[in-house]
């Protein structure tokens, strides 16, 4: 497949979303459930990396990929630039600062 932006692949999910009965609007889905769902897919990632399953059917790699067209999905049915939204969080970051002995995530 060729390289295509997010927004692109956001509406090819929404796509999809509509052809398979997924929802395509806010009033089609159950926003709670999809939030599960895609805390769902997030654990199913952990579980595969702790397995060392990082390719192929229910690998890391997949399941990732599955966390992503389901977070996708719900931006699209609440039409969220989500492209633009990353980078607003990417400049806002760029000053912030962490206090990585209050932290239990390592950091380089």
């Amino acid at each position: 497949m060729e390289q295509i932006t997010i927004k692109e692949l956001t509406k090819l999910i929404k796509i999809q979303a509509e052809e398979k009965g997924f929802g395509a609007k806010p009033e089609d889905v159950n926003v709670a459930e999809k939030i599960a769902l895609i805390h769902s897919e997030v654990s199913e990632a952990y579980e595969a990396y702790r397995h060392k399953n990082i390719d192929g059917k229910d690998g890391f790699k997949e399941e990732l990929g599955d966390t992503i067209q389901r977070i996708l999905h719900l931006c699209a049915i609440f039409d969220i630039d989500i492209e633009e939204e990353i980078l607003k969080k990417i400049n806002s970051n760029k000053d912030r600062k962490w206090d990585w002995k209050k932290m239990n995530e390592k950091h380089s």
